[in-house]
């Protein structure tokens, strides 16, 4: 089969690969119909992700046809169409009998690894580095999905793949980070970024009751979706964001905000994001947490923070005396795909929202290389990309 394969930085490539086999009796195979590249992704082609190994499949964003089921699986067969969700649990564990899937402690292989990083491992992922398990992705033309009959999602309607492909991570991502930011009846919203999981967030914080939105990016074409979703907008190149926010809030600070950034934040000249870019590029640093720290100043006393966006080593320079003296809440993590599929896909077949109003380029599998440029350079107005690898 073909498959968009990691050999180093800025270096991915469709190859031939051999094809999946079923290696679990909760495996199944499916023939991807749809899959889509995630601002997650160019964490690993710009090279942040440790843990990568040249050849490693990438994509954590399918859904396909199943071809092939294991011994074990008994609620899907051949034919059925599936949504797969970024992480793989278990549904059997202590943590995910809480409903919390993202902290699976059983399907990452490289748990040991993970360990000595984080303490305790979190749950495996497809295509996304060793340390959560070196599972291969979904950039593909055909996938392994462990633990599917806890994961897949089977869709039943006749929709398109286009309205249900993001419930494989960036909606319900967005619908958590929103969840996450406990947001009150008439609550004012900031989300920083405007890329595919900040404008899930955006229309999310208003089906859960958000009063204002306010997106703070720079590229034109987020700035314009975000507007159409109703948001109010500050343009950081433009307007010094602490200042425009407490403009906007009458000196109070917005309640609940939201970081759909992580850790290769820009900033339009401050301090610690040029100190942080300097680190990062002698290797006395890993991540860029400009967005953070300013979230947290930002924020106004008794909020929420709320952090879907992905970050992958330390952090220095974070307001901590900040965020305690306010009394912030801060709420990070991996979706927690498995609780949030079923009822999302629900408010699709509903017709209450359409995710796939995020997309602006649809390209073979063949031009995957050439779009991960595009979309990490913000060129052609790329904001969300899906690949059809047939």
């Amino acid at each position: 089969m073909k498959a968009l394969r990691w050999h180093g930085k800025e270096d991915v490539r469709v190859d031939t690969v051999p094809d999946p086999t079923i290696l679990d009796g909760r495996d199944i195979i499916i023939k991807i119909t749809s899959t889509a590249i995630c601002g997650s992704d160019l964490h690993l082609y710009d090279g942040y992700q440790p843990g990568m190994q040249s050849g490693d499949i990438l994509g954590h964003e399918p859904m396909g046809v199943v071809v092939e089921t294991g011994s074990a699986i008994t609620n899907l067969e051949k034919g059925d169409r599936v949504v797969i969700p970024f992480t793989i649990a278990c549904g059997q564990c202590f943590f995910c009998k809480k409903g919390l899937f993202a902290a699976c402690d059983t399907t990452n292989p490289n748990k040991k690894i993970a360990e000595k990083l984080m303490g305790h491992s979190p749950a495996a992922c497809f295509g996304f580095s060793h340390i959560l398990g070196g599972i291969p992705g979904g950039q593909a033309e055909y996938l392994r999905v462990p633990c599917a009959d806890v994961g897949a999602l089977k869709i039943e309607s006749d929709l398109p793949d286009e309205k249900v492909l993001f419930l494989s991570d960036i909606f319900p991502t967005g619908w958590m980070a929103a969840e996450r930011a406990e947001i009150e009846p008439g609550d004012t919203v900031a989300v920083w970024g405007g890329g595919p999981v900040g404008q899930m967030a955006i229309r999310s914080a208003y089906m859960q009751g958000a009063g204002r939105v306010i997106s703070i990016e720079r590229v034109p074409e987020r700035l314009a979706m975000a507007e159409a979703g109703k948001a109010e907008t500050i343009n950081f190149d433009k307007e010094h964001v602490y200042e425009r926010l407490q403009e906007m809030t009458q000196g109070r600070g917005p309640d609940r905000c939201i970081d759909a950034v992580g850790c290769e934040a820009h900033s339009h000249g401050s301090f610690d994001a040029v100190l942080d870019k300097v680190k990062k590029t002698i290797k006395l640093g890993t991540d860029r947490a400009h967005v953070f720290r300013e979230a947290l100043y930002c924020c106004r006393k008794g909020g929420t923070v709320s952090v879907p966006g992905v970050y992958v080593g330390m952090l220095d320079m974070v307001p901590f005396g900040a965020a305690m003296n306010k009394g912030l809440s801060i709420r990070t993590g991996q979706t927690h795909m498995q609780r949030y599929t079923k009822p999302l896909l629900a408010k699709i077949e509903a017709g209450e929202f359409d995710p796939s109003f995020v997309i602006t380029h649809r390209v073979p599998l063949d031009d995957a290389p050439k779009m991960y440029k595009t979309f990490r350079d913000k060129q052609d107005g790329c904001i969300k990309v899906v690949l059809t690898p047939s």
